[in-house]
């Protein structure tokens, strides 16, 4: 049986339709660079994200952290295995040239709520309960206030909200009080789709956790991940490509090791009450 090509995919971070069309761009380049005649497909929502990460057949396509950390630890076999092929660094100044993103907590703009704490007793939104930005990395956040207060922080709990759109969307019809976006997402909607980004405000921000990286299930080979690697640092010189990586606030590409998104695996795996106790 021959095997099926590679495919590669930037839905994670195609929060826009320049953004999308910018991502598909500057793939395709990469792979023309590399000599990998892979196709660029799409993934759009409402298509879960875990039904692309569960293919196969990846070659260079993005993958949340957290699931990543999960099926590369030591001793797990998970089917199919990804390898770290490479990973975003974003422009913006606060990630100070690092491979890493954050969880802005956000309210919506005309909200009275100006510090995190003043939003305890309203409701709490998260995108999925096993996203890393948009799930456990709120509850991490919050479990030190829900152990001082000794007892719920919320009333009530919306979740199912899948993406940052959905968080700000909520927040803007009033169902939810708070809600989480990762950092990337929410630069770049601020940056291409500003209306609606300023529907949201920020009342907190998460520590720096390793960016979702680019990663490969398909067996590709050693040859074919290193002409990956090179290719995607030949992007970030290449003149043609200045006003698409500007448009995606991409800095640089690094490769961190797989052992760097251990930590994330770690803290899903922390006791942690679930959105609908704090």
């Amino acid at each position: 049986m021959t095997a099926a090509t590679p495919v590669a995919n930037a839905r994670m971070y195609s929060v826009a339709p320049q953004v999308r069309a910018d991502w598909k761009t500057l793939l395709a380049w990469v792979l023309e660079r590399a000599g990998l005649p892979w196709p660029v497909i799409d993934h759009d929502a409402p298509a879960p994200l875990n039904v692309l990460w569960a293919r196969s057949d990846l070659g260079l396509v993005m993958m949340c952290g957290l699931p990543f950390a999960q099926r590369v630890r030591p001793g797990q076999n998970a089917v199919p295995r990804p390898r770290l092929v490479a990973a975003p660094v974003p422009s913006p100044a606060r990630y100070q040239g690092r491979a890493v993103y954050f969880t802005d907590i956000v309210v919506r703009a005309d909200a009275p709520a100006r510090t995190l704490e003043d939003t305890f007793g309203g409701t709490v939104g998260y995108t999925l309960a096993d996203s890393m930005s948009g799930g456990v990395a709120l509850r991490h956040h919050l479990a030190p206030f829900h152990a001082a207060r000794g007892g719920r922080l919320y009333t009530r709990a919306a979740g199912n909200l899948i993406h940052a759109r959905g968080v700000i969307e909520a927040l803007a019809r009033g169902e939810i009080d708070v809600g989480p976006l990762d950092s990337y997402c929410h630069d770049l909607l601020a940056l291409h789709d500003p209306a609606f980004a300023s529907q949201a405000r920020t009342v907190a921000t998460t520590e720096a956790r390793p960016i979702p990286p680019l990663v490969a299930t398909a067996d590709t080979g050693e040859h074919a991940i290193a002409a990956l690697r090179a290719a995607l640092k030949a992007a970030i010189a290449e003149p043609s490509l200045a006003a698409v990586r500007e448009r995606l606030l991409l800095a640089d590409f690094a490769v961190p090791e797989a052992s760097a998104y251990a930590p994330l695996a770690d803290l899903a795996e922390q006791t942690i009450p679930p959105f609908e106790e704090l």
